[in-house]
């Protein structure tokens, strides 16, 4: 197992905080690396470093030789006036990516619903995202260095890009290293991983979860160690302070050895807690709904849009809901219509009196507006005490509980890290005291290890909570049910995540048409656009049949996929035939999709 990158002895200072010090890394082929750590640790500037993006003020990083690497950074450097398919496979001809399988798969499930033709400026910031994600996973990298891939990704989208992810270099070659807060992809797509703290990698076999198990047990046995470096401690000052009265001098060795004891008393890591604060009284009547209806009206000629269709719904004090739904399927519009903030084309909504709705907005629209407020003068907005398991506690105790520090509370909130702001407007959402939560995203920029605090608050929330979030992990360990959002539709997913997902793909999710992707080559424009009428019927028809048989095909498929998991594991002879099955299965599926995506491209440019 070969070296690919290495890191030696790398230090880097940004203005006012080192973020590195002397720290000796390396990438070797077959490594897949999570990287994790506190907000504002140093993550994204030890990507930046292994990228060549950014220069060490001491220390190198070395390539093996022919090696290439591929990096996504948190900002794109696209050109706002390419069109989105250049953007993503430049000057490559449409039939040489059309007819490669893996280079489909990821514009099917990244920008398949975009159109191809599109101004890249013309782009909101998710749809940005996805076009540099295809674009750097179109190419053939022996090493990928990805920072927050999962940012603007659905649950699909996720669960795609971490299959891929694994199933794109054969078992021992290749190396990722991935920046994520979503600690789902994490465990599904890393071996090993890397905590970036106090200006150290400390490195953990294993993905996410195991991670968690070899930190808690470090810690565990650092208490330990520091519980028994304080035991001594104390004996020595107590002997320094109440030695024999007689002595007018200690000997000299006992003194250095206690203020040895002193200076080497390690800081802390910055422990926040967040306990169980006071709510408005709830009733028994929280939102119902009644056949609502939610459309959009379109822009010039374009026909109204449908985001919500006759959605009835009841939600009762203490549920605990989470709605999926991939981007753009109207949860956001979902949550403005159940806090009153948006009323429905049709249908009806009451809300019942004592509700006393908090909500955290992915934009932090509310705290955006007070950028230019030092954050002591927004927490002095609110009251001066709040009772916190029965202590009273003021506003800024609670924000120094979430991680923000005196200097925090000095700066302006427009000067606050994302993560720093999102706590922040969390916090004031709770100051108010609400009994209904409403959250959107509200994982969005924090690290794992302030996930797990929100988790903590929100487990012990006693009233209402209703939230939309990509981050699987979240929504399973703190919503009681979810609910799906298709078509316009909601309903019930007693299987939670996984029934979401299989809904998805029942509804054809998995087969998205590349019907913007375009051959942007004049001459075979030209030919799509010579078809006679008989010439179009035929290829209408044509293209039909194609499409039955790889609906037929996918059934075939599928059975044999089971056939080949009831099959005795020691019959290796029958193992081999049903494999070269299904193979074969495969390679003629290929040649079909070929063939209907040709056939689709001439239809559409007709």
């Amino acid at each position: 197992m070969g070296i690919l990158i290495g890191g030696e002895r790398l230090s880097h200072e940004w203005p006012g905080k080192r973020v590195l010090s002397r720290q000796t890394v390396g990438i070797y082929e077959g490594d897949r690396i999570g990287v994790v750590g506190q907000n504002g640790d140093g993550k994204s500037t030890l990507l930046s470093l292994l990228a060549k993006e950014l220069e060490p003020d001491e220390g190198s990083v070395t390539y093996r030789g022919g090696i290439t690497v591929g990096a996504l950074g948190q900002h794109d450097s696209l050109d706002d006036n390419e069109t989105l398919g250049h953007a993503i496979v430049g000057d490559m001809p449409t039939h040489e990516w059309a007819s490669h399988a893996r280079i489909r798969a990821i514009i099917d499930e990244l920008v398949g619903e975009l159109d191809w033709k599109g101004r890249v400026g013309d782009l909101s910031g998710g749809q940005r995202r996805r076009v540099d994600l295809a674009r750097l996973l179109m190419g053939s990298w022996d090493v990928l260095l990805l920072d927050e891939p999962t940012n603007h990704l659905d649950l699909h989208a996720i669960r795609w890009l971490a299959r891929h992810l694994r199933e794109r270099w054969p078992e021992g070659s290749g190396a990722l290293v991935v920046v994520t807060h979503d600690r789902w992809f994490l465990d599904e797509v890393c071996t090993s991983m890397w905590e970036v703290h106090e200006c150290r990698i400390e490195p953990f076999e294993g993905g996410y979860s195991a991670y968690v198990q070899q930190r808690v047990e470090r810690d565990r046995q650092a208490a330990v160690a520091e519980e028994r470096r304080q035991n001594m401690l104390r004996k020595e000052l107590n002997w320094l302070a109440h030695g024999a009265k007689a002595r007018t001098s200690k000997p000299k060795f006992r003194i250095d050895a206690a203020m040895a004891l002193i200076e080497n008393d390690p800081p802390l890591r910055n422990t926040v807690e967040l306990h169980r604060m006071a709510m408005s009284r709830l009733g028994k009547q929280v939102v119902e709904l009644r056949d609502v209806v939610v459309r959009y009206q379109g822009r010039g000629e374009e026909p109204a849009h449908t985001v919500l269709n006759g959605i009835s719904w009841i939600i009762g004090p203490g549920d605990r809901i989470g709605i999926l739904g991939e981007n753009g399927a109207g949860k956001s519009t979902l949550l403005r219509i159940l806090s009153g903030r948006q009323r429905p084309t049709g249908g009806w909504i009451k809300i019942g009196k004592t509700v006393r709705f908090g909500w955290l907005d992915q934009r932090l629209e509310k705290l955006a507006e007070r950028d230019d407020w030092r954050v002591e003068e927004l927490l002095g907005t609110f009251k001066r005490s709040y009772v916190v398991e029965g202590k009273a506690r003021s506003p800024e105790q609670m924000a120094e509980r979430l991680g923000l520090t005196r200097k925090d509370l000095m700066s302006y909130v427009r000067d606050l890290s994302g993560g720093q702001r999102r706590r922040l407007a969390l916090l004031c959402v709770l100051m108010d005291e609400p009994n209904v939560l409403i959250l959107d995203e509200p994982g969005n920029d924090l690290d794992t290890d302030m996930l797990a605090v929100v988790e903590d608050l929100l487990d012990t929330w006693p009233g209402t909570l209703i939230m939309v979030s990509h981050d699987r992990s979240l929504m399973e360990r703190v919503t009681d049910d979810q609910y799906s959002l298709i078509d316009g539709l909601l309903s019930h997913c007693p299987g939670g995540v996984d029934e979401y997902l299989r809904r998805l793909d029942e509804h054809g999710w998995s087969r998205k048409r590349v019907a913007n992707a375009r051959d942007t080559d004049p001459e075979a424009n030209a030919k799509a656009h010579g078809l006679t009428n008989a010439q179009r019927r035929d290829a209408k028809r044509r293209f039909d049949s194609v499409e039955r048989r790889l609906g037929k095909y996918e059934s075939a498929l599928e059975t044999l996929n089971q056939e080949l998991d009831a099959i005795d594991p020691t019959d290796f002879a029958m193992l081999v035939a049903k494999q070269k099955e299904i193979a074969a299965m495969q390679q003629t599926m290929e040649e079909y999709e070929t063939e209907w995506l040709e056939l689709s491209d001439l239809l559409s440019l007709d």
